[in-house]
């Protein structure tokens, strides 16, 4: 199980879009919490703290201890809004667990051995990730920080499917229970061509030159 980060937040009661404004002003941002059977509650963060807390990629896929007084909530992060252009977040979604209750993640995908995979070291082939995450469905206990994909064997034109990571005991993969349509490709390594350059246009010169000559009219003389 990935490790557990504390963040401490405060409940608010205005909500809106001109209430979450303010807060952001005032260096906060708004969020909320939901599940469990419980009702919904708006919680605001340090903007700064969040920040901090968000450079580390476990946070995204961890276990969070959210503390209001001196009360402590476990969830998890499930969805985030940031700023297009500045360095702020301006949402934040989190759902309540419980220990025995399933919980649906994206786990980020972690690829190893890619200096020694012959596809690559030998034949020249580029790895292509397809995928960079990958939704599972676990027990809270049982959450992962991330999935290794070892792609130390992979040959050219080889190409690795969901079926094909390795689970952590109580991990499952609900996409593939949908069938053999939906175990799609993870990781290839192919050999990238440049695409052909095409001359769809010739040259002025050469289109002189090419084309024939107008014929000249025929004159007549009248005398």
């Amino acid at each position: 199980m990935s490790d557990d980060f504390d963040l401490v937040a405060e409940l608010r009661e205005d909500q809106g879009k001109g209430a979450s404004r303010r807060l952001r002003h005032q260096g906060k941002v708004p969020a909320i919490i939901y599940g469990a059977g419980r009702p919904p509650r708006a919680l605001q963060f340090d903007q700064n703290k969040v920040l901090i807390q968000l450079e580390n990629e476990s946070f995204y896929s961890s276990v969070l201890n959210i503390k209001v007084g001196d009360k402590s909530q476990a969830a998890i992060l499930k969805d985030l809004q940031r700023h297009p252009s500045r360095p702020v977040v301006m949402h934040m979604d989190f759902q309540r667990i419980v220990d025995d209750v399933e919980i649906r993640m994206n786990i980020p995908l972690h690829f190893i051995g890619e200096e020694t995979a012959p596809g690559v070291k030998q034949a020249g082939g580029k790895m292509a990730r397809l995928m960079n995450d990958v939704e599972i469905l676990c027990l809270p206990k049982h959450l992962p920080e991330y999935l290794e994909v070892d792609v130390s064997k992979m040959e050219l034109d080889d190409m690795l499917h969901l079926s094909d990571i390795p689970l952590p005991a109580g991990v499952e993969i609900p996409e593939l229970a949908q069938g053999e349509e939906h175990d799609h490709a993870v990781v290839a390594i192919h050999i990238i061509k440049a695409a052909p350059v095409e001359d769809d246009v010739v040259e002025a010169g050469e289109a002189d030159e090419a084309a024939p000559a107008p014929a000249a009219d025929d004159e007549t003389d009248d005398d």
